[in-house]
This record gives C-alpha cells, sequence and structure tokens, in this order.
C-alpha cells in the first residue's frame, strides 16, 4: 500500500481538433467554473487537422481565471528546450502561474520525421529528454550564468537564461518504459502515465521504479506527483470507471489509497460530462481519501 499524501486534483484532457475550436474553449471555461483543477491538452504538431497547442493553451489561459494550463504531454522533438522552456515561463508570467510542463520523448516518428524533426531510436530518445530537462530549468534560473550544454542531443552555447516564470513550475514526464521511469524518479515533480497504456495493475511495479530512482538520486519518493489520464464511461458497467459517480469515486480512492495517484485527467468531449465529473466524483474521491488518511 503505497499513499504519496499529495493533495488531490482532477482535470480535463482535450483534443485539440482545429474544426471544434469553440467547443475547446467552451470546455476549458467550464473546468474553470466547475472548480476542476487543470485544462491539458495533447501535443501533436505534426498533426494537420490540430491547433497547436501552445496557441491554443494561451487563449484558454486567457479566457480562464483560476484553472492551470498544461501540455499533456508537450512533444520535444519539435519543439526545442531553450524555445519550449521560454514558453512556458511567458505564459506562465501571463496567466499569474497556472501553466505546468507535461513533457515526453516523442512517438509516431515517422510523423516527426516528416514535420522535420530528427529520428531517435527509444534509448536516444531517452538521452534527449534527460538533457532538455537539464537545458529547461536552467533557461528558468533568470539571472545564472550563461547557459552552457554540450551534449549528444542538444548543444547550448552561451545562451542567457529567463524569463523566469511566475511559480516554481513543475515538469510531469509521460512515462512507461524502464529508462523512463527512472529518469522520472531522478529529474522530474511528477508522472504522468495514461490508463490507456498503464493499467492499474501494473502501477505499483512502475511506481517502485520511479522510487528507486528517486533514492538512488538522493531524492524522497514523495517529491514525485503521481498522475492518472483516465478513461471511462458513466453508465451501470461492471468495470472500471463504467459505474455510476459513486462507483468512480470508489474505484479513484482505492488507486489513490493503493497506489498513490493524486491527480485525475479525463478526456471530455461535452460539459455534461466535465460536470460530472468535477461535480459528482472529485468532491466524492476526496471526501473518501480524506477518511482513509485520518482513520
Amino acid at each position: 500500500m503505497t499513499d504519496y499524501g499529495h493533495e488531490l486534483q482532477f482535470g480535463v484532457f482535450l483534443t485539440p481538433v482545429a474544426e471544434q475550436a469553440d467547443d475547446l474553449l467552451a470546455l476549458a471555461r467550464a473546468a474553470d467554473a466547475a472548480g476542476l483543477d487543470l485544462v491539458t491538452v495533447q501535443d501533436h504538431p505534426y498533426q494537420a487537422r490540430f491547433l497547436d497547442t501552445w496557441t491554443l493553451l494561451s487563449v484558454i489561459a486567457a479566457q480562464t481565471a483560476r484553472v492551470r494550463v498544461a501540455p499533456n504531454v508537450a512533444n520535444l522533438p519539435l519543439r526545442p528546450p531553450v524555445v519550449l522552456a521560454r514558453s512556458v515561463a511567458s505564459l506562465d508570467i501571463l496567466s499569474g502561474g497556472r501553466v505546468e510542463l507535461g513533457i515526453g520523448a516523442g512517438y509516431f516518428w515517422d510523423a516527426i520525421a516528416a514535420a522535420g524533426g530528427t529520428r531517435l531510436t527509444p534509448g536516444q530518445s531517452v538521452d534527449a529528454l534527460a538533457e532538455a530537462i537539464d537545458i529547461i530549468r536552467a533557461v528558468w534560473a533568470a539571472g545564472a550564468n550563461p547557459i552552457r550544454h554540450d551534449g549528444e542531443h542538444y548543444r547550448v552555447v552561451g545562451a542567457q537564461s529567463g524569463p523566469a516564470p511566475a511559480h516554481a513550475v513543475e515538469i510531469w514526464v509521460g512515462a512507461l518504459k524502464p529508462r523512463m521511469l527512472a529518469l522520472t524518479g531522478a529529474k522530474a515533480d511528477g508522472w504522468l502515465p495514461s490508463l490507456v497504456n498503464a493499467g492499474v495493475d501494473e502501477l505499483p511495479a512502475m511506481n517502485a521504479s520511479i522510487d528507486a530512482a528517486a533514492e538512488s538520486a538522493g531524492r524522497s519518493p514523495r517529491e514525485i506527483r503521481r498522475m492518472y489520464t483516465i478513461s471511462g464511461s458513466f453508465g451501470h458497467g461492471p468495470g472500471l470507471l463504467q459505474g455510476q459517480p459513486r462507483e468512480w469515486a470508489e474505484q479513484l480512492a482505492e488507486i489513490t489509497l493503493l497506489n498513490g495517484i493524486s491527480t485525475y485527467i479525463l478526456p471530455v468531449a461535452s460539459t455534461g460530462e466535465l460536470e460530472r465529473f468535477a461535480q459528482d466524483v472529485a468532491p466524492a474521491v476526496r471526501e473518501l481519501v480524506d477518511a482513509a488518511r485520518a482513520g
């Protein structure tokens, strides 16, 4: 049983289809009004049907007041780390400290290469991400010495650091395989897998890998927030996240208490589904987890 004790958070996951731009903004405003914590957007810059994620996140931030925004997850191979770091910091400043950075090593390499990115092997992509995280943090350390990084995948020769974000932006890594999990434990502020790719029964072993890497790096495993992009439907099914909101709440509370997940992000396509998650599921999960932690 592993509960890392983090405060519970709930958010939504949006697919940035350009033809649905008005609907996406309406969902983001609804998330803000419903009291959700996060609006996240998938990032596939090679996809011609999609809006650019950072542009969309900027408009969402401008049309909301409280909710935080993040890519889920940023496509590093098509977003150079210095530019990505400054994009994050700029939006964080403009939004009053409401931006976090979900980031991944890359996927769909044919599409990445077709858009001008460098095709990497799985091992190379992990190494590139490790370099990028160091560079991003160096950019955010405004006022520090010029950045110098001579790596295998990135070279930065004297770039000035800054601007600093308005708050301590967290870096969440979308990790599944052993080396990515180890990188998460060593360098990240959060782990952001999805239920589709990491089933609940796989979480204990993955958490153990992250914890071991954190301890090897001199960190406490509790420093790393455990997050989960989930999927389901409200109905009367017997499976995971297939029943009524109370059943969802009981299942998510159990995942929190047994596997340490403290942030749940749901793909939504309607305000009704969003409001049900925000108003019926989220408060009930908090109640169940608070009671278990207290008792």
